[in-house]
């Protein structure tokens, strides 16, 4: 499985530190930046990331910045993500499992790195239930 990873500057560690995690389970990750600490703006990294999984260039995506909103925001204008925000381990197993999201979106200066690996976990190994959960989903879209 090929997983995107963004973060802006506020999730560069952890974005580093997921990489080397993800790599050890032996998943193949594209790094879309930004690896510096200096500030930068979200949108630069977040629109790349959602193209490559709207594309089919990976299969899932991850994203951090600061609260995680801004990442969420941007990544969710674009029609084939769904980007789901998580800071505990059971909103992780639930953006999968309800909302089947595509990107999973976490606020690198509210949880701890032991958490971001719990989460992914979680995320990854959770399947969409779907039933009444792919009608919601069918709904999102404006028409």
């Amino acid at each position: 499985m090929k997983i995107g990873i963004c973060c802006d500057h506020a999730g560069v560690e952890y974005k580093t530190k997921l990489i080397s995690y993800l790599l050890g389970k032996g998943y193949e990750v594209i790094n879309f930046g930004t690896d510096s600490s200096e500030s930068m703006d979200y949108p630069d990294v977040a629109h790349p990331l959602a193209e490559a999984v709207e594309k089919g260039e990976v299969d899932l995506g991850i994203a951090f910045c600061g609260t995680g909103n801004g990442m969420a925001m941007s990544l969710n204008h674009h029609p084939g993500i769904r980007a789901g925000l998580a800071w505990n381990t059971e909103i992780g197993k639930l953006v999968k499992e309800h909302n089947n999201a595509n990107i999973l979106v976490m606020p690198a200066r509210f949880i701890s790195y032991n958490m971001v690996t719990s989460i992914v976990r979680a995320w990854l190994n959770t399947e969409f239930a779907g039933g009444r959960h792919q009608r919601r989903i069918d709904k999102i879209p404006v028409k």
